[in-house]
């Protein structure tokens, strides 16, 4: 039972330390709209999501309003898109993605994930399909989100499919040339994705979840921040008990919204995730959490420890305040939506090669990260493999979200506003990984992937 300390400490959180639950998604099942008539695949979809998230929105300004919980985003994920269009007589899935974007307006989310493709052991025909319409597709629409899983322990790396990502993020910034290449913020390539996350782009709604779901986003930088102010010069361990105890408030706000909107929807709570999501809002960011604990700057020495720490209290203080963790539930570094990452970005201490190390110990992976117009398709599917290696050697979910930005060059900005922020063009090693891609096949999963 909350006491009166406890509610004042959460009107605090909310009101000075950028405390919100990031988003409330509600999961749909696609998979009984498959038709082989495609127009009439596309109606079921457009019909069904509308029919169950009519009053996700409303609900979720309902709960917002009343308890006085900011929720920043309303959002939709469904069933990889390549299951449900399989069925269907068609070699255009863009269509698909026109159905998706008309259904989350009529909604009113902000985005709908779930254009997908699940590809870590191979590539079907319609896996094929899906993935040649990304392009296409993220450019036409507003809200469409996509997602690729190209490798996971159990399975290895599907080399041919890294390759195809490469290319395909490349034909995606061309055709959003405009806006900066913006249609690569809105594509996430993954390995070791998983089925229940809330957050875009990558959310999907996976075939092992129920006909639908309410999954919840919560996000607290800000005040994890604040929390270590209050324990300056001290060791560690109280560092990590300090963030341990914050997550565990936080995670119990998100807990509470969710279970509302579960009973408020009449739809099964699925799960919360506890991620330390920042946003380009000055106090909402990770890099300032990692420099509270000692660092100069982010990115100096010392900050991959840091954030080791971090990601580790987040995750053991949120488990025991939810009855349902699952997601990501880590800390994200998105360079563009983080104020403290962009400016050590900027000023050169956060490197490329210094955020892939990060990653081995937090979530996600390289995430809104812009890189020259003139990289090529090779050396970005050389970063996705790299980054997919280490999700698959150390069991955990890595992701790239990269944009090379058309026109662009190192030192230069590009801005894509709201919560996706501004990202500094950043350096690409500039020696050929060609020979390398070109190979294709499958990159073996590791031994450690037979146990059973």
């Amino acid at each position: 039972m909350l006491n009166q300390n406890e509610i004042i400490q959460t009107i605090q959180m909310i009101d000075q330390q950028h405390l919100d639950v990031r988003t409330i998604t509600m999961g749909i099942s696609l998979l009984s709209c498959a038709h082989s008539d495609p127009k009439t695949a596309c109606g079921r979809v457009y019909d069904k999501i509308t029919r169950y998230a009519e009053k996700l929105v409303s609900t979720g300004e309902a709960i917002e309003k009343e308890f006085g919980i900011p929720i920043v985003n309303k959002r939709i994920s469904v069933t990889p898109m390549a299951l449900v269009a399989a069925a269907s007589d068609t070699g255009d899935y863009v269509p698909f993605a026109h159905a998706l974007d008309r259904a989350a307006k009529a909604c009113g989310v902000n985005f709908i994930g779930g254009f997908s493709a699940l590809v870590q052991k191979g590539m079907t025909d319609a896996d094929r399909k899906l993935i040649a319409a990304i392009p296409q597709a993220l450019a036409e629409t507003d809200i469409v989100c996509a997602s690729v899983n190209v490798g996971s322990t159990k399975a290895g790396i599907d080399m041919d499919a890294v390759a195809l990502m490469g290319r395909t993020i490349k034909d995606l910034a061309r055709r959003t040339a405009a806006q900066d290449g913006f249609g690569c913020a809105k594509l996430v390539v993954f390995c070791n994705a998983v089925e229940d996350n809330p957050f875009m782009a990558g959310a999907f709604h996976g075939v092992g979840e129920p006909e639908r779901v309410i999954n919840v986003g919560v996000s607290g930088p800000g005040v994890v921040y604040h929390a270590l102010q209050a324990v300056k010069g001290e060791p560690f361990d109280v560092v990590a008990e300090t963030v341990k105890k914050t997550a565990f408030r936080i995670t119990r706000m998100g807990q509470l919204v969710a279970q509302e909107a579960s009973r408020r929807l009449d739809t099964p709570f699925g799960i919360v995730d506890l991620s330390l999501a920042p946003t380009p809002a000055v106090g909402d960011s990770v890099a300032r959490i990692l420099e509270e604990m000692g660092l100069e700057v982010c990115g100096a020495h010392g900050t991959t420890a840091a954030l080791a720490l971090l990601n580790d209290a987040v995750k053991k203080g949120g488990v025991m305040a939810s009855s349902s963790v699952g997601g990501l539930s880590g800390a994200f570094i998105p360079v563009s939506e983080d104020e403290g990452m962009i400016a050590a970005a900027r000023s050169g201490a956060l490197t490329l090669d210094k955020l892939e190390a990060m990653t081995c110990v937090c979530s996600v992976g390289l995430d809104m990260i812009a890189v020259p117009g003139d990289t090529s398709a090779e050396t970005l599917s050389a970063i996705i493999a790299d980054e997919a290696a280490i999700g698959m050697v150390n069991t955990k979910t890595t992701a790239v979200r990269i944009i090379p930005a058309p026109g662009r060059q190192v030192g230069d900005s590009v801005e894509f506003g709201g919560l996706l922020g501004s990202a500094p063009v950043q350096a690409v090693h500039p020696f050929s990984s060609e020979a390398f891609i070109r190979r294709g096949g499958r990159i073996p999963a590791p031994m450690h992937s037979l146990k059973n």
